[in-house]
């Protein structure tokens, strides 16, 4: 975890959980299982665990850190906190009474924003229905390409005041895609020295989309294997829209 993040769309990271599994194409490439491997061979303590070397790897087997749960209890001055940057918190192995831990934390701690993104959209729908929702909690899904759109269906389900959707990294057009009840979406660009490409039409049909639907827009990046050379503009305008804060107040 990080009291800081080179990620555009947050401030800080915090990583109750560490290690996941690939379950969809959007994780072929995953910047977090190459940065475990990297840490475990540091000798860094909380990527020692393996995972499955089908779906995982070195390092990067799911494991609970309790001890990190009163981090942002330190952090007194406000900030938006990306939660399991190098996790899933609805993987199946994080069991639903520490999921509810992690959502105390996020309540106790109402000075700052938390963004949770998660692939396991059925285990959200499911376990969402049992959960208090904090009004300072964003709650996204993945969406890599058409045939995951049925993520943001479950995402509509969730009591979440602020759903967004991440299209990054974007490997397929998403047209028509249903974004009522949806306050925000990120798109952009594979990452990475195996990077598949994204198309310019691709992301251009979701900012208009957007636009129609009156959804704030955020482009984050091109990809390729260095991400950030070929800049943020999207046909010459760069798209830093954010959620309104207040949404929280007033959904």
């Amino acid at each position: 975890m990080a009291d800081h993040s080179a990620i555009e769309w947050t401030e800080a990271t915090w990583n109750p959980t560490t290690g996941c599994d690939k379950t969809s194409p959007g994780c072929d490439n995953c910047y977090a299982l190459t940065l475990s491997k990297r840490l475990k061979a540091m000798g860094q303590p909380k990527y020692q665990r393996d995972g499955d070397p089908r779906t995982s790897g070195p390092g990067f087997g799911l494991t609970i850190h309790a001890d990190t749960l009163d981090v942002p209890l330190s952090w007194s001055a406000p900030r938006t906190i990306f939660v399991n940057s190098m996790s899933d918190l609805f993987h199946p192995e994080v069991p639903e009474p520490y999921i509810r831990r992690v959502f105390d934390v996020i309540a106790e701690t109402p000075q700052h924003q938390y963004q949770v993104l998660t692939k396991r959209s059925r285990r959200l729908a499911d376990v969402g229905q049992r959960l208090e929702w904090p009004p300072n909690l964003w709650m996204g899904v993945s969406v890599e390409n058409s045939r995951y759109r049925f993520r943001v269906d479950h995402l509509r389900c969730t009591g979440a005041a602020v759903r967004f959707v991440s299209a990054e990294p974007l490997l397929g057009p998403l047209e028509e895609l249903d974004l009522c009840e949806i306050h925000w979406l990120i798109a952009g660009g594979e990452s990475g020295p195996n990077a598949r490409p994204v198309e310019e039409a691709w992301l251009v049909d979701l900012r208009d989309q957007c636009t129609s639907a009156g959804v704030p827009f955020f482009f984050k990046q091109w990809g390729g294997r260095t991400p950030k050379a070929g800049g943020r503009a999207l046909q010459g305008s760069t798209h830093d829209e954010m959620p309104q804060l207040d949404l929280a107040l007033t959904h």
